[in-house]
């Protein structure tokens, strides 16, 4: 076996490499030339960390998340405690109500919904032993066998996302089902997995020059797959040890490199998509090794997160970083928004919480994720829940949590004025991509190199909501991210990184420099709140940025004030940005009305009065196929204001202030 899988690694790995993506982006490994004789970090990891299955699960299955003892008790609870949870989770086994896609399934995401149902399946037919589900789990397991290349065959063939959710979907059916499947049924998918397993594992082997994107979801999401893979067969494939220790190894620098105050840069979206695995990676590892890797503050903090970038009334969110379509998608429209909001509800995974709620004791977290679920918000894997719920764990109400948070590492903030639906809220943001962390980290891991392209250019934005309406902010995922996306400044035309050259707006520039974007000042309270931000190490040095000062006040109910203070090397030119889901309207000399259905923000420009002002279209890149993100269709997404000064200048201030009608609070009646 181990000549077959290394032939077979060793020619798709050659058509891999030759295989082209985005240039401007490295989402896994990223060979350079080296000279040096020593080993890579990782190796040295594989040898010395835990990854070895216990003593007791040799020989045995089920062992990756659960024994049979475990699920006797699990099937009690679906019984009684768990029992309406459970009962959803049957309403809507997505194996039972549809069958896999046929070879090639190369339409996006499609393999990823196949590792998904599996799972589903076959735990479920654990917890009722109905046979049906078997027959589902199985007939969805002879589809990944079926496919040739997990995956794309234009775009890293068996080594990225779907590989990942394919080879967990595979792993979870192998390990609960191996006392129903025939001999034939056992060779037939062990092989399939150990087939996937070795290229995956090859791909990712370390080797001199050899960096990987450790805290970028392509690497951590095949990486949790690789995990459940080797746990489920690893007496039964040799090879299996060493992917156990791979994974181990890389995931002690997907830990290291995780933001440790909760919040997530890759945008909403992504922490919907992304975290799941780090959460499967660790209840494998802990289940199969008794190592228990949760001890991180990030992961403490992710109820916070997820409680504050939900906008009020729980159907949308504040979207920082690469979020579906942005207005297209907020005004129920476009292809995103029934992935975002399938059945017309908010896919979150708040499920997730349960399971850090679970492990943590904590009460805020188990009370944020109970929250979400009165809302009704949904779970893409909604089968966890009988696991990770802990009953006897008392929620604290949403309501005993301060309505506001900042996050210090990525310095973002998040403000409301109440829990209810009709509350006003705001958020803004002024920091490094991925978090002050990573100026450290990166001196410490030489193997690390970052692939930030989902956290856009947009230091000293903000957004705001009112009324129960988006009134002014972002512009959702981007194929090439641009600060004129955003609610914050261009020089000369010119916006933050270095847009325009691919996804990654961030690739080349100095992170010391990006570490300088920051607070200055922060004051927050239940009816004022202040932030100054400096964002001037965000645009690159040519442009002779000396400090791009900006400063946000709100003052309740509805009053904001936003000034600037920009200085230059040498003259330029500089246009403040204001955007609108849906048309800007002129009321005046310098006076507009950002518009969004019923809800209305006034808008003043205040300094200076001889000021520039455009009304023009937000012409967004939708993000094209993977591989080729950059290479999308041109979209249309509201409008917004361009406010230039008329003379180019060393100095350069601005005043606009914004008020939120108090008619339209009667309006809509809030």
């Amino acid at each position: 076996m181990r000549l077959t899988l290394r032939f077979a690694a060793s020619l798709i790995l050659l058509i891999t490499f030759a295989t082209a993506q985005d240039a401007h982006e490295a989402l896994g490994p990223k060979d350079s030339a080296s000279t040096r004789k020593t080993p890579h970090p990782l190796s040295a990891l594989m040898t010395s960390l835990k990854s070895q299955i216990k003593p007791e699960l040799r020989g045995k299955h089920p062992r990756v998340y659960f024994t049979d003892s475990e699920l006797q008790q699990l099937r009690e609870a679906s019984r009684t405690t768990h029992r309406q949870m459970w009962q959803e989770v049957l309403n809507d086994v997505r194996a039972t109500k549809s069958t896999p896609p046929p070879p090639p399934a190369e339409e996006r995401r499609a393999q990823n919904t196949v590792g998904l149902a599996i799972a589903e399946a076959a735990f479920v037919y654990r917890i009722e032993g109905d046979k049906k589900y078997l027959d589902a789990a199985k007939k969805w397991m002879d589809a990944a066998v079926s496919y040739d290349v997990w995956g794309y065959r234009f775009n890293k063939p068996n080594v990225d996302l779907a590989a990942g959710h394919l080879l967990y979907g595979m792993g979870i059916g192998y390990d609960l089902l191996y006392s129903d499947l025939t001999p034939a049924e056992r060779t037939r998918y062990r092989d399939k997995i150990a087939r996937q397993a070795q290229l995956l594992a090859d791909y990712y082997r370390p080797k001199p020059g050899r960096t990987f994107s450790y805290s970028q979801n392509h690497v951590f999401i095949p990486i949790s797959g690789l995990a459940v893979a080797a746990y489920a067969v690893y007496d039964e494939v040799p090879e299996a040890k060493q992917w156990a220790a791979l994974s181990r190894a890389i995931y002690d620098r997907v830990l290291a490199t995780y933001s440790p105050d909760g919040y997530y840069y890759e945008g909403f979206e992504y922490w919907v998509f992304s975290t799941p695995w780090i959460i499967h990676y660790l209840d494998a590892h802990k289940h199969a090794t008794g190592e228990d890797l949760y001890e991180h503050p990030g992961l403490k903090q992710a109820h916070l997160y997820l409680a504050h970038v939900i906008l009020p009334g729980g159907e949308t969110i504040f979207d920082f970083g690469d979020v579906y379509e942005g207005p297209i998608t907020r005004a129920r429209q476009g292809d995103e928004y029934a992935r975002a909001n399938p059945g017309w509800k908010l896919h979150t995974n708040y499920n997730l919480l349960y399971r850090l709620a679970q492990r943590y004791q904590n009460p805020d977290a188990q009370g944020v994720a109970l929250w979400m679920r009165e809302q009704q918000q949904v779970n893409f894997e909604n089968w966890w829940s009988l696991p990770w719920f802990d009953a006897k764990l008392r929620p604290s109400p949403i309501q005993s949590l301060t309505p506001w948070h900042y996050f210090p590492d990525h310095e973002v903030v998040f403000w409301r004025s109440d829990w209810t639906s009709g509350a006003t809220a705001f958020a803004f943001k002024c920091g490094p991509p991925e978090g002050h962390h990573t100026a450290e980290i990166l001196k410490k891991f030489p193997d690390w190199h970052l692939s930030a392209g989902h956290s856009h250019p947009d230091a000293n934005s903000f957004i705001i909501w009112a009324n129960g309406a988006y009134l002014t902010g972002d512009s959702g995922y981007s194929g090439v991210p641009k600060t004129e996306q955003h609610n914050t400044v261009l020089v000369d035309k010119k916006g933050q990184g270095l847009e325009g050259e691919g996804h990654d707006p961030w690739r080349g520039m100095p992170y010391e420099e990006l570490n300088k974007v920051r607070f200055l000042d922060l004051q927050l309270a239940p009816t004022f709140a202040h932030i100054s931000g400096e964002a001037a190490g965000a645009y690159d040095g040519s442009f002779g940025v000396q400090s791009f000062n900006r400063n946000f006040l709100f003052i309740a109910p509805g009053s904001f004030y936003v000034w600037d203070a920009i200085k230059t090397s040498a003259p330029r030119t500089v246009t403040s940005l204001i955007h609108s889901d849906s048309t800007v309207k002129n009321s005046g000399k310098n006076m507009f009305e950002l518009q969004n259905g019923t809800a209305t923000l006034l808008l003043q420009l205040r300094y200076p009065q001889n000021a520039s002002i455009q009304t023009e279209p937000n012409l967004v890149m939708a993000p094209g196929r993977p591989g080729s993100v950059d290479k999308g269709e041109l979209q249309k997404r509201g409008e917004r204001l361009a406010i230039s000064t008329t003379q180019p200048s060393t100095e350069t201030q601005f005043f606009v202030s914004f008020q939120v009608p108090e008619s339209a609070k009667e309006s809509t009646g809030k």
